[in-house]
């Protein structure tokens, strides 16, 4: 299999290259707002445009600053999407017209000796004739005139960009289908299928916390490069980013996201999508990272992000950050053990590991309890085992009798995994109280290794076989 063809949209701020962006990979993943510069990492998609396929960049607004700055710090991450991509895609606003930036940024272009098109955006504009034909000035081209925002000028767009790279890239550029599921079946001893966890299937992850909790640097510690962009300044992470690359041989696809903050100080537009995006990536995740501040750690937002995560069915993991500031860690450890257990019961025993996303110590440790949970997420148990330990437990504890009359438990059996999923049948499943499921499922967490995953039971009354049957005369 060859290399994806790679395509950079590039150009300054509030020229439409998220819209673009969207139209190219047929969702809506990027982030979208009348104000410029809201796009700020850049964002990888697979894109279609016609009969060609392509990986497309989406990068951040081009902008003339000091590297040291919030803005320059962003142009370093456009530049290194240009020097990856096959080909470019400089896109000007017709409707506007040039400005100063678009003949510095084009010049910049054409010293990297690689192919550009020069893409004239909102060309359905009225008054855009001006700014599309002032955009031969920039020396790069005839203009393909486009308007991301209605889809018009796309076959155009695409006759392009195969002139500047040719057909053939394209025609020998095939997919690989991956099957992402983590289970093999198999049967046990007692003839029942068992899935049996496969420790080589692609594993997907979400990266959540408090905006400033060190989830960007975390990411880019796992990386061994800068992919993303981080500084002092807090929430700098506005879209979901996901980057992929391998653990001990096994492929991974990890989500950053935006810093999640109580709902009540969310005012703005912006922040309001950025913070849909990431609950966007947890429903889409398998494993959900939480990553504390471990010199603030515990903050009531932390116990809602990882209280959201259990009520999705995802299996949770808490990678207590910056674990380098810490001096007395043994003190520190015990602590966070006590606190974990005591405010997260839903999740007893949630997998956690301390980390350093500047100095890059517990990766490892935290990629092991991944895997672990992800396991342990994935795990089915056999119904005859499990109707063996359900008579010991009914013996042991029966449920609580209503009105003098006895709640008979009859079966249970598991109907799904990804979180682990049973069915209790019952004589009389509105009588079976919540303290009594808390117990049965602390049973099935301690039985079964079943510790820091949500676990679910639904109660279901046995079907009348007589029901509905007519009297006979």
């Amino acid at each position: 299999m060859t290399r994806p063809v790679t395509i950079a949209l590039v150009g300054r701020p509030n020229v439409g290259k998220s819209t673009l962006f969207n139209r190219l990979v047929g969702k809506r993943l990027a982030l979208v707002d009348d104000r410029p510069g809201v796009t700020r990492d850049r964002r990888e998609g697979e894109a279609k445009l016609q009969d060609i396929e392509f990986r497309v960049i989406d990068t951040a607004g081009l902008e003339e600053a000091g590297a040291e700055t919030l803005e320059g710090r962003m142009r370093a991450q456009t530049e290194a999407a240009i020097d990856q991509a096959d080909l470019s895609l400089f896109i000007v606003d017709a409707k506007e017209g040039l400005a100063p930036h678009d003949e510095v940024f084009a010049e910049m272009l054409r010293r990297r000796n690689k192919p550009v098109v020069l893409v004239a955006n909102k060309s359905e504009a009225r008054g855009s004739d001006a700014g599309f034909y002032d955009s031969y000035s920039l020396g790069l081209g005839e203009p393909c005139p486009i308007s991301a925002e209605h889809g018009e000028g796309m076959s155009d767009l695409r006759d392009a960009i195969v002139d500047a790279l040719g057909y053939e890239v394209f025609a020998d550029n095939e997919n690989e289908l991956v099957d992402e599921t983590a289970i093999d079946v198999e049967t046990d001893e007692d003839g029942e299928p068992v899935e049996r966890y496969d420790a080589t299937k692609p594993l997907n992850i979400a990266i959540v916390g408090r905006p400033n909790a060190g989830k960007s640097t975390l990411v880019n510690r796992f990386l061994g490069t800068d992919r993303l962009l981080t500084g002092p300044e807090a929430g700098i992470t506005r879209d979901s980013i996901s980057v992929e690359w391998e653990w001990r041989g096994r492929r991974i696809k990890m989500f950053d996201t935006a810093g999640l903050r109580r709902k009540a100080r969310i005012q703005e537009k912006l922040e309001k999508l950025s913070v849909a995006d990431a609950l966007r990536a947890i429903k889409f995740a398998e494993i959900v990272v939480v990553v504390l501040d471990v010199t603030v750690p515990f903050e009531k937002q932390d116990l809602s992000i990882a209280d959201l995560i259990a009520r999705e069915g995802r299996a949770p993991v808490l990678a207590f950050n910056k674990w380098d500031l810490v001096e007395d860690r043994q003190e520190a450890l015990a602590d966070l053990h006590e606190k974990t257990e005591r405010l997260l019961p839903q999740l007893r025993g949630v997998r956690t590991a301390t980390v350093s996303g500047e100095t890059g110590e517990g990766l490892d440790r935290l990629m092991q309890a991944v895997v672990q949970a992800h396991e342990t997420w994935n795990r089915r148990i056999s119904t005859a085992k499990l109707n063996q330990w359900l008579e010991r437990m009914v013996a042991h504890h029966p449920p609580p009798a209503v009105a003098g009359r006895r709640v008979n438990v009859k079966y249970m059996t598991q109907i799904k995994t990804r979180p682990p999923t049973f069915v209790m049948s019952t004589t009389r499943p509105e009588a079976i109280t919540a303290a009594y499921q808390r117990y049965l499922i602390n049973g099935l967490r301690d039985h079964f290794q079943l510790t820091g995953v949500p676990v679910r039971i639904h109660l279901r009354k046995p079907d009348n076989p007589y029901a509905g049957a007519r009297k006979r005369s």
